[in-house]
C-alpha cells in the first residue's frame, strides 16, 4: 500500500509519456535536418584547391566549418585509397601464387565492381536535392567513356606485370609514376616546377634504374629472364598511362561542380573499362577459363577462388574511387604523391606476407623512394608556409587600407562640419 501510494496517478504518467513523445517528435526532425545538412555539405564539396571547399565565407566560423567538411571528405578518400591499394596488391599476388593465371580475370576484377558505386550515388540522392548526373554534357560523357577504355588497357598492363613480378618489385616500379605525373602535370595542367619536384623526379628515376639492375636476382622460380623483363616494362607502361590519367582527370575536374559528380563519372569510366575487359575475356575464352580455374586449377578450392575474386573486386573499387577523390580534392601531383606514400607499405606487405626477396639494391631503391617522397612533402610544407605568409601580409594590407579610408572619411566629414558651421 505504501508503494502504491508513492506512485503518481495514472493520468499524470500518461501526460508525461505524451510530453516525452512530443519532445522526441520535436527534436528528431531537428537532429535529422542537422545530419542531413552536414552530409550534404560534405557530398557537395567542390574542388577548391585552396582547401576549404565551396562554402559561404560570411564569417570565419562558416569558413572553418567548410574546411572541416573538406578534410572529412579528404580523409575518407585517402582511407579508401590506402585500404584499396594495399589490399588489392596483396590479393592480386595471392591469386597468382595459388596457380591463378588468367590475366583477363585479373584485369576484369579491377573494374567489374562498378555496381558498388551505385550505393554512394543513391546515398547522395537521399541527402541532397541534386538530381542524378546533373552537369553531364555530351563532351564529359564521351571523355569519361574514352578514359574508361584507356583504364581498361592500363589494367591489363598492370595485371601482366603483377603476374610476373614480386609484389615488392611491382610496387617500387610503380612508384616511378610520380615522376611521370610531374611531367604530364606540367604539360597538361601547367604544374609549377620547383626544386623539390625536380629532386623527386631524379631520385625516383634513379631508384627505378637501380631496381632494374638488380632484377636478375629477383625472379620467381621457373620464370625466364625475358618474361621477367616483359612484366617489368608492362608495369612501367601501366605507370606511364596512369601518370597521364591523373592530370587529364584534374583538367576535366576543373569543370565538375561537386564530389557527387566525380562518383558518377567514375561509374561511367568503370563501365567502359569493364566492357573492354569483358570483350577481351569473351574473345579469349576467359569466362570458361574462370570456371575451369576455380574447379581444377586454383589449389585452395572453388570457395577460396571466388572469395579472392570477390574481395579483389571490392578493394580495386576502393582504390580507384579513392584516387579519383584525391585528384578532385587536391591535384593530380598530390594524388600521385599519396599513392607513392603507400608503395612502402606494399613493399613491406610483400616481404612479410609472401617472403619476397629484399636484397641490398632493393633496400637502396626503397631509401631513394623515401628520400624523393620526403623532399616533395617538404616542398609542399614550404609552399604552404609561403602562402600563409602572403595571406597574412594581404590581410594586413587590406586592414591598413580600410583604416586609411576610414581616416580620410572622418577627415572629410570634419571638414564638411566646419564648412557647414562657418556658413
Amino acid at each position: 500500500m505504501e508503494l502504491s501510494a508513492q506512485q503518481p496517478p495514472p493520468a499524470l504518467n500518461q501526460n508525461r509519456q505524451q510530453d516525452h513523445q512530443q519532445a522526441a517528435y520535436e527534436y528528431s526532425p531537428a537532429a535529422a535536418c542537422f545530419i542531413r545538412s552536414v552530409l550534404a555539405k560534405i557530398i557537395m564539396c567542390s574542388n577548391n584547391k585552396g582547401g576549404t571547399g565551396r562554402v559561404s565565407t560570411r564569417s570565419q566560423m562558416q569558413a572553418e566549418f567548410g574546411k572541416r567538411y573538406y578534410m572529412i571528405l579528404l580523409g575518407i578518400n585517402y582511407m579508401c585509397l590506402f585500404l584499396g591499394s594495399v589490399s588489392s596488391s596483396l590479393l592480386s599476388k595471392f591469386y597468382f601464387n595459388h596457380k591463378g593465371g588468367s590475366r583477363w580475370v585479373s584485369t576484369w576484377v579491377q573494374c567489374a565492381g562498378f555496381p558498388l558505386l551505385l550505393f554512394p550515388i543513391c546515398f547522395f540522392k537521399i541527402f541532397t536535392v541534386r538530381k542524378l548526373f546533373t552537369g553531364f554534357t555530351p563532351k564529359i560523357m564521351c571523355l569519361s567513356i574514352l578514359i574508361g577504355l584507356l583504364l581498361g588497357v592500363n589494367n591489363l598492363l598492370f595485371s601482366w606485370g603483377n603476374s610476373y613480378l614480386p609484389v615488392s618489385t611491382n610496387s617500387l616500379v610503380l612508384s616511378t609514376q610520380l615522376a611521370f605525373t610531374l611531367v604530364t602535370s606540367m604539360i597538361i595542367v601547367k604544374q609549377k616546377i620547383t626544386f623539390p619536384n625536380l629532386n623527386c623526379v631524379m631520385v625516383l628515376t634513379l631508384s627505378s634504374v637501380i631496381l632494374a639492375l638488380g632484377s636478375s636476382h629477383d625472379k620467381p622460380i621457373g620464370l625466364t629472364k625475358a618474361k621477367y623483363f616483359k612484366g617489368f616494362f608492362s608495369t612501367v607502361g601501366a605507370g606511364l598511362m596512369f601518370a597521364l590519367y591523373l592530370p587529364v582527370m584534374e583538367k576535366i575536374y576543373q569543370k565538375v561542380d561537386c564530389y557527387a559528380m566525380v562518383v558518377e563519372m567514375q561509374l561511367v569510366m568503370e563501365i567502359a573499362a569493364t566492357a573492354l575487359a569483358t570483350v577481351g575475356m569473351a574473345a579469349d575464352g576467359g569466362f570458361s577459363e574462370m570456371k575451369t580455374e576455380s574447379l581444377k586449377v586454383f589449389d585452395l578450392g572453388p570457395k577460396a577462388y571466388w572469395l579472392t575474386v570477390g574481395f579483389n573486386v571490392v578493394t580495386w573499387q576502393l582504390c580507384f574511387m579513392g584516387t579519383a577523390g584525391m585528384v578532385f580534392l587536391t591535384t593530380s601531383l598530390t594524388g600521385g604523391v599519396c599513392m607513392t606514400a603507400l608503395m612502402g607499405i606494399n613493399v613491406l606487405g610483400g616481404v612479410l606476407v609472401y617472403g619476397d626477396h629484399f636484397g641490398g639494391l632493393k633496400a637502396v631503391s626503397t631509401l631513394l623512394c623515401v628520400w624523393g617522397f620526403c623532399s616533395y612533402i617538404y616542398g609542399i610544407y614550404m609552399n604552404m608556409k609561403e602562402e600563409e605568409k602572403k595571406e597574412e601580409e594581404k590581410k594586413t594590407e587590406n586592414c591598413r587600407e580600410k583604416n586609411v579610408k576610414k581616416m580620410n572619411s572622418d577627415h572629410i566629414m570634419e571638414l564638411a562640419e566646419i564648412v557647414t558651421h562657418n556658413a
